[in-house]
């Protein structure tokens, strides 16, 4: 009867290995997921950028019979665009040029709006940005080119029908 008494049950060893073993497993994985977590983020930011700028160059292409052209500046300026609320955006676009249009970035920050309804044939008729995961936005003038995709906190900037400050893996 005591030799069936002591085969029932786990001994304390082996279920602090089986915790150890748990214990390494996540530290390995947990890390990995967070990463893979900020990343669709960032490209979920990215692929709506692009809808929504789309959207907007569609609208200025309506207005003023042609989209403006991109710049070739290094240095783009936020505050040579005319801001533009959520709202009125909503209002212009939807439903004719987007069925809807994201408010908040991958980070539930609002993005920034930027469309020259007054003067859309104008040098600096649409903008948006993200300020990326740090929700601050770290400046009012860019320089153009990419940025580390794992440098998470970066804004994400798209004028004029093209990225000014995107992520992009760098060699």
């Amino acid at each position: 009867m005591s030799r069936r008494l002591r085969e029932q049950g786990f001994t304390l060893i082996e279920l602090l290995i089986v915790v150890a073993i748990i214990g390494l497993l996540a530290a390995m994985l947990i890390p990995n997921m967070l990463d893979a977590l900020q990343k669709s983020k960032q490209k979920r930011t990215v692929a709506e950028c692009r809808l929504a700028g789309g959207a907007m160059m569609s609208w200025i292409t309506d207005q003023a019979s042609a989209a403006a052209a991109g710049s070739t500046a290094s240095d783009v300026d936020v505050t040579q665009y005319p801001s533009i609320t959520y709202s009125a955006l909503t209002s212009l676009l939807i439903p004719t040029y987007v069925q809807a249009l994201p408010q908040s970035d991958g980070w539930h920050t609002d993005y920034d709006y930027h469309l020259d309804t007054a003067n859309p044939k104008g040098l600096h008729p649409l903008l948006m940005r993200s300020a990326g995961r740090d929700k601050v936005f770290s400046a009012t003038t860019y320089t153009t080119g990419a940025f580390d995709v794992t440098d998470y906190d970066q804004d994400i900037v798209w004028i004029n029908g093209f990225f000014v400050r995107w992520p992009q893996k760098l060699s």
